[in-house]
């Protein structure tokens, strides 16, 4: 079985980390590499996966101990938990490409609809399948969107 391997700066990425925090946490031993004959990191898929459950779960229990965050009801059975990788406003439309486990995915919405929810990169983000139409959700925008008034 090969493993596939990335540069810590392509697991900074992934993760919307800052390369040289990401290589702190290599110096800690907070993240599993592998060295090269050269000496050079790698980081595995599968601990880029376990950092980002680990995020998730951190963010899950910081929205959880806030009183003011929104819980998002949908009818959408098929979502999708994912990091934000990009965000790319154009005009009236924005690209938003989600990292979910090793999958992308890639929504196109409204540009009013990403200003509102400000997405941002790693900021955690839900994609609900619809038919053959995505919508982007994050939670906790709507209490923002009462203070700002």
């Amino acid at each position: 079985m090969v493993v596939a391997l990335i540069t810590p700066r392509e697991a900074a990425g992934r993760l919307g980390v800052s390369y040289p925090t990401f290589k702190q946490w290599i110096y800690k031993g907070s993240v599993r590499t592998t060295r090269t004959a050269g000496g050079h990191h790698r980081v595995p898929d599968s601990e880029i996966d376990r950092l980002m459950a680990g995020r998730q779960t951190r963010r899950r229990d910081r929205r959880a101990a806030k009183r003011d965050d929104v819980i998002v009801a949908l009818s959408g059975r098929n979502q999708l938990r994912g990091i934000v990788e990009e965000v790319r406003v154009e005009g009236l439309l924005a690209q938003v490409r989600l990292r979910i486990g090793d999958q992308t995915l890639t929504a196109v919405v409204t540009r009013d609809a990403a200003d509102e929810l400000r997405l941002r990169r790693g900021d955690e983000a839900l994609a609900v399948i619809k038919a053959t139409e995505v919508m982007v959700g994050k939670a906790g925008v709507a209490s923002a969107q009462r203070a700002r008034r």
